[in-house]
């Protein structure tokens, strides 16, 4: 699990199947701002799975999603998608 403060790594894997891991965010570093409980992972329930993970608030430079930027932008993220 992750603490508000810590630094992640999202996964840059490209997978074939529905991911709420938006492609722009693959690959990137970002800080955990929140932790919003666990909730059943998207991914596995579009292919009928139910899959509980913890969900956390974390908060990425435009400049590392875009390249461009000095703005901020937080995406909810699943555990899976970090490491």
């Amino acid at each position: 699990m992750f603490q508000v403060g810590d630094r992640v790594r999202t996964s840059a894997a490209a997978v074939p199947h529905h991911t709420r891991l938006p492609a722009y965010a693959r690959g990137c570093a970002g800080t955990v701002v929140g932790v919003e409980g666990r909730w059943p992972l998207a991914d596995a329930r579009a292919q009928g799975a139910v899959v509980v993970q913890p969900v956390y608030t974390v908060r990425f430079s435009a400049s590392e999603l875009f390249g461009a930027g000095s703005h901020s932008v937080t995406l909810s993220m699943w555990e899976e998608y970090l490491t």
